[in-house]
């Protein structure tokens, strides 16, 4: 049987790769560092666990959720955090919907919206899950660069006219993955005009809203006055609460936008176990994550302070599990990731997989396996040191 031509278009998922070329190596032996995938490597707060157990033990959660767009205890809570979190009024009844992850909303909101020929504006780099879901829809892009020099946002001004006028969707993500760069509510309010200006409709995914150190608080591109006219947020408690397996997550802005996602998804699962949805629900408005963001924000303090001593000029992410490093001259991303994990058997990701503008960096997570209190990362820095890499 033939498969459907659709897959052609898109290449192999990024971390399926590199989940094949770690189990390589480490089927030869090989001691590996492993800073590649951003998943948390902290177990879930244990009050969220208990709240799991208690609210499986109950009969009423065994069942399909037959709501409208998800658990309403749930997104009560979504409406309360984001009042709490931004100052931002939601409501639960017609402005947010329940998600499995983000990455669930990030590529059904592509089949919500776009037609065959239509445009997504994306960025590059990027999270991969922007574009090929753009491209399985039957779309196509337009890549809006995130430079180093400029902050790792685009230059709306930059972004072509004639692409402007025919693009449906705008995709950001601030606290940017893989970059680690962020935005402030000046930069979001000159996109809600560009948006508006356009008809475009813009998803912000802003899955690492609470990962962030050093005081920096990130905003909601919601904050901003006529901001549901054209966005839809999606956020994921998988980074917030060391949730990954859960795949809990929800999305709120613009009613029609919401809705046009909801109706696909209406029609493609059942959502979620709502047992998971209570939790879900305690999580967002009881608990916080700081001894993992502690641990992070140590890891990120060795890493980059460790590369800066043999050459580096890093500067540390205010927010993200990402540290966006440059590779030496000389070197290509993939070349240079290459090198690490034969040589040094440290595992990070070439900076192309998320793009044309990613090469020339690699990305390295904060998230470590086995990693107690960063001795792990402070061994992938003694690896690469030893390395004797020259910089120009």
């Amino acid at each position: 049987m033939q498969r459907a031509q659709r897959l052609d278009k898109i290449p192999p998922y990024l971390f399926g790769e590199i989940a094949r070329l770690r189990a390589k190596v480490a089927a030869e032996g090989v001691d590996l560092v492993n800073l590649s995938i951003g998943d948390p490597d902290q177990p879930t707060p244990q009050p969220i666990i208990d709240k799991l157990c208690e609210a499986a033990n109950n009969p009423e959660t065994h069942r399909y959720d037959e709501s409208e767009a998800g658990w309403p205890e749930y997104l009560s809570a979504v409406a309360k955090w984001y009042k709490n979190r931004f100052g931002v009024d939601i409501d639960p009844d017609s402005e947010a919907m329940l998600l499995l992850g983000s990455k669930d909303g990030l590529a059904h909101i592509c089949w919500a919206m776009i037609d065959p020929g239509d445009i997504s504006l994306v960025p590059d780099p990027g999270y991969t899950v922007y574009k090929v879901n753009t491209m399985l829809a039957g779309g196509d892009t337009v890549a809006m660069p995130l430079l180093e020099a400029n902050g790792f946002l685009p230059d709306l001004s930059a972004i072509p006219s004639d692409a402007a006028k025919s693009a449906k969707l705008m995709f950001l993500n601030y606290p940017n993955n893989p970059t680690g760069g962020v935005a402030d509510l000046k930069f979001y309010g000159d996109v809600v005009k560009f948006a508006r200006e356009y008809d475009i409709a813009v998803v912000s995914d802003i899955a690492y809203c609470d990962v962030t150190y050093d005081g920096y608080v990130a905003p909601s591109m919601l904050e901003i006055d006529g901001a549901k006219d054209v966005v839809i947020e999606m956020h994921s408690l998988s980074k917030s609460f060391n949730m990954t397996g859960w795949r809990i997550g929800f999305a709120v802005g613009n009613s029609d936008i919401v809705a046009a996602l909801n109706k696909l998804k209406s029609n493609l699962d059942s959502r979620q176990f709502p047992a998971i949805d209570l939790a879900a629900a305690y999580a967002l408005n009881n608990v916080t994550n700081e001894q993992t963001l502690a641990l992070y924000k140590r890891r990120r303090d060795i890493l980059v302070d460790g590369l800066n001593a043999i050459g580096w000029k890093l500067n540390k992410p205010v927010a993200s599990l990402y540290v966006w490093a440059r590779v030496p001259d000389g070197y290509t991303s993939a070349d240079f990731a290459k090198m690490l994990l034969m040589e040094a058997g440290v595992l990070v990701i070439p900076g192309n997989g998320y793009g044309e503008y990613g090469e020339g960096y690699v990305r390295m997570s904060l998230t470590v396996a086995d990693d107690v209190n960063g001795d792990r990362v402070t061994e992938a820095v003694k690896r690469i040191s030893e390395l004797n890499i020259k910089w120009s």
